[in-house]
């Protein structure tokens, strides 16, 4: 009897590890194609031709911006970012030049969050809001920005 439920449960232990590595090469390996053909004979992608423009980092340290409070609430938040601004080696002098417009322009974007919402967004979305946020102001100024991308170098969210 002991002989019969060993060689049962081995049986059965086998069939599940069998069942789960199966499971796991469907999920995990490449699907094929709609049309049946196989996902190595998709058409290879054409390659990004390098960008060889040099550019240089320019940084906006120590931007404080007070964040809305809920209704009663006595305590007040803030958000202290550092940027950093990718900017073409010709245009570095003019985005140094242009740096307390950059800080304006981050506070009147960041100033409308509450600390809730502003502790659920990550720094990709928070950088998406400031791209749009520039990229607004220089377009209703009618000029060309002089930096390629704003990125975050530190975010504190208190």
């Amino acid at each position: 009897m002991k002989k019969s439920m060993l060689v049962l449960s081995l049986v059965l232990g086998g069939t599940l590890i069998a069942a789960a590595a199966g499971g796991a090469a469907w999920f995990l390996l490449p699907r094929q194609a709609a049309a049946g053909a196989p996902a190595a004979a998709a058409p290879p992608k054409p390659e990004l031709e390098p960008d060889t423009q040099e550019y240089r980092y320019v940084t906006l340290d120590k931007v404080i911006v007070m964040l809305r409070g809920l209704d009663g609430e006595a305590r007040a938040r803030y958000i202290a970012v550092d940027l950093v601004f990718k900017t073409p080696v010709k245009k570095e002098k003019a985005t140094k030049a242009q740096l307390p417009l950059l800080r304006s322009v981050t506070v009147q974007a960041l100033s409308n969050y509450t600390r809730e919402q502003a502790s659920q967004m990550n720094v990709e979305q928070f950088t998406a809001v400031l791209n749009r946020a520039f990229a607004k102001r220089y377009a209703s100024d009618r000029q060309e920005a002089p930096f390629t991308q704003a990125m975050l170098g530190k975010l504190i969210i208190e």
